[in-house]
């Protein structure tokens, strides 16, 4: 018995030890990455674009299917705001962003020291790295809480900004298990299904001004600028909702993902070349929580602000689906999906994504969440032709590794995972 209570008490001084650590480790790196911002910076106006000039990019027969279009042609948008949402497949997304920057020589506005411009804090220009006033970027999309002002004065006026939703339910499922031991308030939870347990009493739990409170209460919102904790019928919700959905061009869904690029693709001028992707990030099927439908329930009513900009944004897409067209809409979706599959046969050693112990290759390791090795990658298959080899790489490598072939200094980054690997939760 008394063996039994000594092995209960060292598991229980080992948990609050490492959480100390956790803490303390966590608090240290946003201290050693924090930047002082200045007061006030000159307002120098943004180019019209550091692109190629217009004439030199090659043009394309407009897909607008719209008689006044006919015979029209249009030369792919190149100045993209991306507001890469957590947890809403915007890894995948960043991808081909990465990709099709590259093969046009765009200028990608990027962060120091680490792969967010000093997430949960509001976006300003000094986070971006080497950073002056009147300086020309074409693409900004790494993680950010979206500050429409400071965005509006890096990149050209015709810019065009793009973000992903993703149903708030799935969403806050993905967040509590992937960011839910980096909220401290989490660790009182009791049970197998700390989930069920928050969603069954949420008030009883979450403390609003806890740390990383964030990402367990309407994290779309939170991460699109605007205050996560309000009540639905506060007038402020339907301001924030009005003034995010007058400033994005397009909003794509990560449940309807083909059809969004598709959409994307019409209003860029892009190339369907351009759209070609693997699934990034992705969650081993054992480690997801089915959501009952009480516990989906619990989970909207919880993220009410969230569901409402979804919902919002959900009848917008669909009016969009129709426009283009729904039979030409299944037809370039299928065209993209054949593509894709094509590309995993040419590039993925067995076709399809492995555990994380069973990727070959360090660089093509996805990044963990702490004390789980839950997130799937790629195996590159051998001997592929030098046509796809190089190709193949870049759409299976994961975030952070293609960040640092693009040149971005990711010490900070680094050595947090460093850190999550000696904790070892």
């Amino acid at each position: 018995m008394a063996g039994k209570h000594g092995r209960r008490w060292r598991s229980t001084c080992k948990r609050v030890v490492l959480g100390v650590l956790l803490t303390s480790s966590i608090i240290l790196l946003y201290c050693l990455s924090m930047t002082q911002v200045p007061l006030s910076m000159p307002e120098i106006p943004v180019p019209y674009s550091c692109a190629h000039h217009p004439s030199q990019l090659p043009s394309r027969r407009s897909s607008n299917s719209s008689p006044e279009s006919a015979g029209v042609t249009c030369t792919p948008k190149v100045d993209i705001m991306f507001m890469k949402n957590h947890k809403a497949a915007s890894s995948t997304f960043l991808n081909i962003l990465f990709r099709f920057g590259e093969k046009h020589q765009l200028k990608f506005a990027f962060p120091d020291s680490r792969n967010d411009f000093f997430y949960p804090a509001f976006f300003q220009r000094s986070h971006v790295k080497d950073y002056k006033p009147g300086m020309c970027f074409n693409i900004v999309c790494n993680h950010m809480r979206f500050n429409a002002a400071e965005v509006a004065k890096l990149l050209p006026l015709d810019t065009a900004y793009v973000t992903i939703l993703r149903d708030p339910a799935e969403l806050f499922e993905s967040s509590f298990h992937y960011f839910g031991r980096l909220v401290p308030f989490t660790w009182k939870i009791a049970g197998d299904d700390k989930m069920a347990e928050f969603l069954h009493n949420p008030h009883y739990y979450f403390d609003p001004e806890g740390f990383n409170a964030f990402y367990l209460k309407n994290l779309l919102f939170f991460d699109l600028g605007q205050d996560n904790t309000l009540e639905l019928d506060d007038p402020r919700v339907d301001e924030g909702i009005k003034s995010i959905t007058e400033r994005f061009q397009l909003f794509m869904l990560a449940e309807h993902f083909e059809e969004s690029l598709i959409l994307l693709k019409d209003t860029l001028c892009w190339d369907v070349d351009d759209l070609l992707f693997f699934k990034l990030n992705a969650r081993k099927v054992s480690t997801v929580s089915k959501l009952t439908p009480y516990l989906r329930a619990r989970a909207l009513e919880w993220n009410a602000l969230d569901w409402k900009l979804y919902q919002h944004v959900n009848r917008t897409f669909w009016r969009k689906v129709e426009a283009y067209g729904l039979r030409r809409m299944a037809e370039d979706v299928a065209e993209l999906k054949r593509r894709n599959a094509e590309m995993a046969a040419t590039c993925i050693e067995g076709g399809h994504a492995v555990d994380a112990g069973s990727i070959q290759e360090s660089v093509m390791q996805p990044w963990q969440p702490i004390g789980q090795k839950s997130i799937m990658g790629y195996n590159l298959k051998k001997n592929i032709d030098k046509v796809h080899g190089q190709l193949c790489r870049k759409m299976l490598m994961p975030e952070i590794h293609y960040l640092s072939e693009l040149g971005v200094n990711l010490w900070i980054t680094k050595l947090w995972g460093r850190i999550k690997n000696i904790i070892n939760w």
